[in-house]
């Protein structure tokens, strides 16, 4: 583990892609491993698919994981399903990247988490799988960061932000607990894991309430942490491929009132955390591709990644199978894109 801050650390991530719609596949039965890692459309995963991220570029990989899959009743996690991952793990570390390991959406469980009669079970759970983690991981280096959960962090059976103030001080209160049951976690594996550097997801990983003054970082005797949120902004454009009951679907973006409503999210983030000392990882950005305006996907997703990065964050972009990320040829579609985001990293960086 070297003398690194996690600032620096984070800085020296670059930027990242997602590992998407592999490891997290669910909602299905599959007896195997390969099951579940293709079940979602993704090839097996290669040496050469994972070396492909770092020759394009890319300084991490966000590995998003479903646990439960294959799980004994008990919570142990599957020893082939772990094996598998740390294979991959460590494909990507021997390729130069650094690894962000998480819990993704596993199926639905986080709800319980909300309602009282679950809410120790859920505790249960989530102890089991981190103990099991940290146990499997402790000696790996500080190429590998570890992340509590993903957007889950967030329930609207006990408060909704549109609904007025009932319920918000104890929801924020429940994320905060889970925060600091995974950091208490992790530093009493032992090993490396007392000095990991670890990513802490913010409430809903949404930017005004990470930002909200009852969002509350863990205590940490490490002082080795980031906060991730992540940005689909305008969700209308980011997430829509076609009209929703939500919404209408956007076919462009890169208006002077877009640029400034991206501008004073980044800003938010950067005078909450990054100018107090805190780095920031935004865990995935990303844009639905079909039915848009012609260059509007590369406007919006080098726009994201530069306003982030060059405020001191690191932008992860969220890639599903062969989205723009081609892993049967290990190498990117776009490669105007890839240019493009390739370049932000020569830009000045706040912090450096």
């Amino acid at each position: 583990m070297r003398d690194l801050t996690t600032m620096e650390f984070v800085h020296e991530m670059g930027l990242g892609i997602n590992l998407g719609n592999t490891f997290e596949s669910c909602g299905f039965t599959s007896t195997t491993v390969t099951g579940y890692e293709t079940g979602w459309g993704s090839p097996v995963i290669t040496p050469k698919i994972i070396e492909g991220y770092a020759k394009c570029g890319f300084g991490v990989l966000r590995i998003p994981v479903a646990w439960s899959n294959l799980m004994e009743e008990d919570y142990t996690i599957s020893e082939k399903y772990l094996l598998r991952v740390k294979t991959v793990v460590n494909s990507a570390l021997d390729s130069g990247l650094h690894v962000i390991l998480n819990i993704h959406w596993d199926g639905g469980w986080w709800t319980g988490f909300a309602e009282a009669d679950k809410k120790e079970e859920c505790m249960t759970k989530y102890t089991r799988i981190w103990t099991q983690l940290t146990e499997a991981f402790r000696d790996y280096g500080d190429g590998l960061m570890f992340e509590s959960l993903n957007e889950e962090g967030c329930w609207d059976s006990l408060w909704n932000r549109w609904g007025g103030p009932q319920g918000k001080t104890e929801a924020f209160a429940l994320l905060n607990e889970i925060n600091q049951k995974f950091v208490d976690i992790v530093r009493a594996s032992g090993g490396n894991n007392e000095q990991r550097h670890l990513l802490i997801a913010g409430y809903g990983t949404d930017i005004a309430l990470t930002c909200d003054e009852l969002f509350a970082m863990p205590q940490d005797p490490a002082n080795r942490m980031a906060v991730s949120v992540h940005y689909y902004t305008p969700s209308t454009f980011a997430i829509l491929d076609q009209d929703a009951e939500w919404g209408k679907m956007q076919r462009d973006w890169g208006t002077e009132a877009e640029y400034a409503e991206l501008a004073r999210n980044m800003d938010m983030m950067k005078e909450h955390y990054i100018d107090k000392g805190i780095p920031v990882i935004i865990g995935e950005y990303g844009s639905a591709t079909k039915n848009k305006e012609e260059g509007a996907v590369t406007r919006f997703l080098t726009a994201v990644c530069e306003a982030g990065y060059t405020r001191g964050m690191c932008p992860v972009l969220w890639d599903i199978t062969n989205v723009f990320y081609n892993r049967n040829r290990a190498e990117f579609y776009d490669q105007d894109l890839l240019e493009k985001l390739n370049a932000v990293k020569e830009l000045p960086r706040a912090g450096q």
